[in-house]
């Protein structure tokens, strides 16, 4: 009955951010909406996918990551990719900062981050891990 629609990313300077998860991200624009008189959204798809990538302006930066404890942290939400090296070379080579591949058995990982610091999730699956996408 439910599906996940899209994910929602708040920015501060919409078209700084534009250009930035276009170029980094691939992602396709669908959409573009004013409030106001001024630019406030824009919508994306990803290449061969379904799922939507909103970005919202904001006044201010506004986390998309939350606390578990202390200053350990965790996404909302990742990003799924076939070859993780590969994605992990292309943002390193376009000077995006990430952190270090983490390998977890049956997952890989590591984060990255856009021009307002919001950090973001990239994962790998081998085929055993449950979490392995079949769709």
């Amino acid at each position: 009955m439910f599906k996940i629609g899209g994910i929602f990313i708040p920015v501060t300077n919409l078209e700084q951010s534009k250009k930035w998860y276009e170029e980094n991200l691939g992602v396709v624009k669908i959409d573009e909406w004013q409030e106001d008189g001024e630019d406030h959204g824009v919508d994306y798809l990803f290449p061969k996918d379904t799922k939507g990538l909103t970005l919202i302006k904001v006044e201010s930066p506004q986390p998309t990551e939350f606390t578990i404890k202390g200053k350990r942290k965790n996404v909302y939400y990742n990003f799924v990719v076939d070859q993780i090296e590969v994605a992990f070379q292309q943002l390193r080579a376009k000077g995006i900062e990430t952190t270090e591949i983490m390998d977890y058995g049956v997952m890989k990982g590591f984060d990255f981050f856009d021009p307002d610091g919001n950090s973001f999730s990239v994962v790998s699956e081998e085929e055993s891990s449950v979490h392995f996408s079949r769709g």
